[in-house]
């Protein structure tokens, strides 16, 4: 009865320490994954954030554009202004810039 209880005892702690290193194995794969996982998922964010940063620089690049077109446009527009004629406001029909009589 003692060698079976021992050889039963054994055999229990032998399955004990097989379903330990088991679990251990387990939990050191899972750990690899994860930090695999974590990297990847950086790394995707680190690319989106470069990406971001890429589309506000064109987007500042056109608005800039947009502006001195802007300015050049108005510019333009301000140097014609100065040399067109005044309108006379006091034209026939129109005396201080009103229509006289009934329409």
């Amino acid at each position: 009865e003692r060698r079976e209880r021992k050889r039963k005892l054994s055999k229990e702690m032998a399955e004990e320490a097989t379903r330990e290193l088991e679990k251990m194995q387990l939990q050191e794969k899972a750990d690899i994954k994860y930090k695999e996982w974590l990297k990847k998922k950086r790394a995707e964010e680190a690319e989106k954030k470069k990406k971001e940063k890429e589309k506000e620089k064109e987007r500042e690049a056109e608005l800039q554009e947009k502006r001195t077109r802007s300015e050049k446009i108005f510019k333009e527009w301000l140097q014609n202004a100065r040399n067109k004629p005044q309108p006379a406001l006091n034209g026939y029909g129109f005396p201080h810039g009103k229509s006289t009589g009934l329409y």
